[in-house]
Formats: C-alpha cells, structure tokens, sequence
C-alpha cells in the first residue's frame, strides 16, 4: 500500500459560513477554496461537541466525551485509552503536533489543588501519544494573545514567537516539512487557536488593517437579526479566518515545493463554530452568554474539505456528516482500520456512497455551561436540555425538557422554535424518538423527555 502523508489541520470556532466555498461572499478563503475545488467539500459537516476540550478529547480518542470524561473544558485527557496518536505511530508514521492541546490540565482554574499545565511545558506522558515533533502549548490562548507568545518543544523548551499568532504557528509547521526526511510517512497536526475570540481581551483580535480590510462584510442572517456582538466583532473575526486561508496556502506552497504535494491528504476543518452571543440567553442556562455551547448551526456547522488521494475532483457531499468521525478516518487513510473501536463512520465510504441504507443525521453533545443533547436532519433540528443541571459539574440527566425545534425547509437560519407548535407534534415525536435513540446507543440510558 502506497501511504499517503496527512495533515490535519483545524481551526477554533470558525463558521462554515466563513469560507468562500461555503457562501461567504468577500473574497476571505481563496486557498481553502481551492483545496474545495480540488478535493471533496463536505456541505453539511457538524461537530458533535461545541466546545474546545471535549471535541479535542473526541478528535484524539474517537470516543464521545461522555465515554472519556472529558466532558467540559479542564478535564485532561485520560491516560489508558488508546489515542489517534497512538495508533499512527504504531502504524509506522512520523507524527508532528502544532498549535493547542488543551487536554493536559484538570480542575477548574480557581481551585487548588490542581494538575495545571494550562502556561507551563505539557509533560510528555500527557501528549496523548505523540512522541516525533512537538511545538504546542495547553491553552494557547493563556500563553499568547493575536500577536506574540509561547509554546513549548519536545524537550519541554521555552519557544517564544513574535509576529501574528497564527503565521507563527503555520511557520512551526513549515520547520518540520523542511526538516522532514521522507523515510517515513507523517502525520502532522496544526491545531490553529484562531478565529477563538481572545478570552482576556473578549475580542476576536485580527491581524491589523481586518477593520478596513473586511468593511464591507455581510453578516449571515442569523446573526444579522439576533444581535450579539457580531457587527461590532465581524472585520476582525474575518481577518483571522482570512489569516487562516493564507497559511493553508503558505503550507501547501512548502508541500510542493518539497515535492510530496501529491502524495499527501490534507483535511481542514473547525472544533466547532460561533454564534457570537446570540443563542445562550435563556433562564435555564444560569444566565450563560457564550459564543458556542449551542445545538444551533451557528454553533455546530463547521467547513469540512478532504483533499488528496481518493478525495479529488471537486465532488460535494450534501449528506449530513460529524467531525467524529475523523479519528476513524485518517486511520483509513493511514491503512488502519479500528473497526468499532472508535466511534462514526470512515468518510471516504460517504464520498464513495458506499452505505445505501446509511442514516442521514447527526447527533451532539453538550455538557459545559448547560447539559443538553440535540439530533440534526436534513430538514429539522430538535434538542432539549435537562432543567435545573448545572452544566460543567455532570456530563448527562435522566430527565430532559424541550428546547427547540426548527423547521429548516422554511427556517434555515433557526429563527422561529416551534417547539410547542401543535402543528409540529408529531414530528416531534418522531425527532426525540430518534434522539432518544442516539442517546441510548452513545450513552447506554434512555432518559425522560419532557414538553417544554
């Protein structure tokens, strides 16, 4: 078997809606674009848990962060489960990690004690099996801001970095492909922190000229008529994904010029998106207002691109498909099949067609600030949330309540929850038969629903 080089690259709470391919009409992702045209374009790719720990567990582990306990953000990851990393390297590939880890410390940030290498070097027993190159720190945005800061290496060194985050990092990257021998396969990961809004400054910090350069952006329509910050936050938030697209092309220039182009697969996508404080508003959400941690598309639906090998010709897959099922799926790629070892399915089948009995829906967590479950069609989402939780302390409930339901054949921006709508009842039925369902399989219980 001829095994390709992969690269996975990620970004923190990006917008589908944010890159060309995908209806952005400013000219923001000309790179991740082209990599579209070449590659297959997923349409409708959701993230199964919109926050950075718990999906980064996920993207690690292939096990839902009701299985690993890492179910909200300070959870580290645990140490007896076998990893993505693990497994790449016991596969033969060189294995490289950039950017955010976010998965080495634990214990909310005012207790003590606490294990905490959220602005110190992460020790390598707790690199979830990446044991080749190395440049990342924990919580990236604790250790840099948009411009300057800090990683560590593989001998737990001190690398300070001085220009715009985001460049800096892609140009950690850059210094493994120029140092990589081709003996073997690689496996590298960069794991942006960008456009994640810059949590001690609540900013979305651009590179500088975003504001002038993206004045003229068009808000999506949910954000548009629900508020939140976006008008205000936009410009900036574009200049980072803008920053993002330079750097995919910045790397795929230095693929080439190494002439391995061809023989690497490249998969780009977000952990989850960002409504920009305009859906966690509600009284049972402990007065929470966040920029994720919704079951909404704004939340959830991310750009998803697999480019190289079997993954070209510029298809388009329309079906509904979670980022779950990466693990399983650069594991293909990389010859190795997990069989039910890791959870979803391996999506070069879904470009293939290769399932016709195949479910079209997708299934998401949520268990930090709020616990709440949520099962997406092609025409509805519906999702609940367990009454008088606090999210952050439990991962589940026994008992949930109506949320909201959407009707995305006349409301694709989620704007009107018919929820309590009797004409909707029996669809209603039958969506929380299905969620009910995800949650029996995922989670072994079949809690109570309740109306709203």
């Amino acid at each position: 078997m001829d095994r390709k080089n992969i690269v996975f690259y990620f970004s923190d709470q990006q917008r589908a809606d944010t890159c060309g391919c995908y209806g952005q009409p400013l000219a923001v992702t000309p790179n991740i674009d082209r990599l579209a045209e070449e590659g297959v374009r997923f349409e409708n790719a959701f993230s199964p848990q919109p926050v950075c720990g718990p999906c980064r567990a996920l993207f690690q582990t292939g096990q839902y962060p009701t299985k690993t306990g890492c179910f909200r953000n300070n959870i580290m990851l645990p140490t007896g489960i076998k990893t993505l990393g693990m497994y790449m390297e016991e596969a033969g590939y060189e294995t490289a990690y950039v950017g955010k880890w976010h998965l080495a410390s634990d214990g909310e940030l005012d207790q003590t004690p606490r294990i905490d290498h959220t602005v110190t070097a992460i020790p390598r027993e707790l690199r979830g099996g990446y044991t080749g190159y190395w440049r990342a720190a924990d919580v990236l945005e604790f250790t840099s801001h948009g411009y300057d800061g800090y990683v560590f290496d593989e001998n737990n060194r001190k690398i300070e970095f001085k220009g715009y985050r985001a460049d800096c990092i892609n140009d950690m990257a850059l210094e493994f492909l120029d140092a990589y021998d081709g003996n073997r396969p690689f496996f590298l990961t960069v794991s942006q922190i960008e456009p994640h809004h810059q949590n001690d400054h609540a900013h979305y910090e651009g590179p500088h000229g975003s504001r002038e350069r993206f004045r003229d952006f068009v808000l999506p329509e949910d954000l548009r008529v629900l508020g939140g910050d976006a008008a205000e936050e936009y410009p900036d938030y574009l200049g980072q994904c803008a920053s993002l697209d330079e750097n995919v092309g910045r790397l795929i220039a230095k693929l080439k010029e190494k002439g391995i182009y061809e023989n690497t697969m490249i998969i780009y996508t977000s952990d989850h998106g960002s409504h920009f404080r305009t859906r966690n508003r509600d009284a049972h959400l402990n007065g929470n207002d966040d920029y994720k941690r919704s079951g909404h598309d704004a939340s959830l639906k991310v750009p998803l691109i697999i480019a190289g090998g079997a993954c070209s010709g510029g298809k388009v897959v329309q079906d509904l498909v979670s980022t779950e099922s990466l693990p399983k799926t650069i594991l293909a790629m990389a010859g190795v099949d997990v069989g039910g070892a890791m959870i979803g399915e391996n999506l070069l089948d879904v470009v293939k067609q290769k399932d016709p009995k195949r479910e079209n829906q997708v299934f998401a967590q949520i268990s930090e600030s709020r616990v709440g479950r949520c099962v997406r069609t092609p025409d509805f989402l519906y999702a609940v949330y367990a009454p008088d939780v606090d999210g952050g302390e439990t991962a589940s409930s026994d008992i949930y309540a109506d949320d909201y339901l959407y009707d995305m054949r006349t409301d694709p921006y989620q704007l009107h929850n018919v929820a309590a709508d009797k004409a909707y009842a029996g669809i209603k039925a039958d969506l929380r038969e299905r969620l009910l369902a995800w949650i029996e399989r995922v989670e072994g219980c079949r809690p109570v629903i309740m109306d709203a």
